[in-house]
């Protein structure tokens, strides 16, 4: 359900540079909770988990348009070994079944991806660059996973296009965990941990309406488990207006060339 990429999806370079990255410091251990989900074997699939997450996968899919800003955090690890956080802000705003807008903000970077349904574009407002992808003709699912595979260009919170899905199958899922009820900025949730093959995460599901209120995932591919974490706040009432889609580039914007991912590769063996 969460690629192991995920953790880095808030991180990956957009448009040369990238936005930097989104992550959490080093922590000491935090006390396990005195549930008996959190003393159940590691290969656990507590259905009441997998249902509360079909629930949410159901909630996504049925919002035909929608407004959202997670205030993120991703841990960066140094060669040495320390950890570095670095904050920033991921909005989002979407029509289905294939338009959207995402803007990724930080002290550092800023860049946006924009799709009204034909056109993908990548800019980065403080460098004046941009670049487009005509004639995708994508729905956001198959946009999200097109931009992954042929462009290395990865979608922050991608998984919210896919979760419910056969592109994201439950049976990927080793280990799945209802934690317990609780509370996040005062809205009522349910917490669930789950296990993948090089990641575990753990999401807070909105009691009133089933969408995710926060999430953290940790990354196992590296020895020292750099997580990303993200709060979410939604606004499924406003209307997204068409305007929110549309890329018009500045007089001083410059286009760069986007270049398929199996070319940049292939690129060096051609010339030598």
């Amino acid at each position: 359900m969460i690629r192991p990429t995920t953790a880095l999806s808030a991180a990956t370079c957009l448009l040369l540079a990238g936005l930097g990255t989104l992550g959490l410091p080093a922590q000491a251990a935090a006390p396990k909770p005195t549930t008996t989900a959190t003393t159940a074997p590691a290969a656990e699939r507590d259905p009441e988990a997998l249902a509360a997450l079909e629930r949410m996968g159901a909630a996504l899919r049925a919002l035909n348009q929608f407004s959202l800003t997670s205030d993120a955090s991703t841990e960066v690890v140094l060669e040495d070994g320390q950890k570095i956080e670095l904050d920033g802000t991921v909005s989002y705003r979407v029509k289905r079944p294939n338009q959207v807008f995402v803007e990724l903000d930080s002290d550092r970077q800023q860049r946006q991806l924009i799709y009204d349904g034909k056109a993908l574009t990548v800019y980065a407002p403080k460098l004046k660059y941009y670049a487009q992808v005509d004639g995708l003709h994508a729905t956001l699912g198959e946009l999200v996973e097109h931009a992954a595979s042929r462009y290395d260009i990865e979608f922050p919170l991608a998984d919210m296009f896919l979760w419910g899905t056969d592109k994201a199958p439950s049976s990927l899922i080793r280990s799945a965990r209802h934690i317990g009820g609780g509370s996040q900025a005062g809205e009522p949730i349910e917490q669930y941990a789950f296990q993948q093959d090089g990641v575990d995460w753990q999401v807070w599901i909105s009691k009133a309406n089933s969408l995710p209120v926060k999430l953290i995932i940790n990354s196992l591919d590296d020895p020292a488990q750099p997580q990303y974490r993200a709060r979410l706040r939604w606004d499924t009432r406003t209307p997204v207006p068409d305007s929110a889609f549309a890329f018009t580039p500045p007089a001083d914007a410059h286009r760069i060339k986007l270049v398929p991912v199996a070319v940049a590769v292939a690129a060096p063996d051609a010339e030598n």
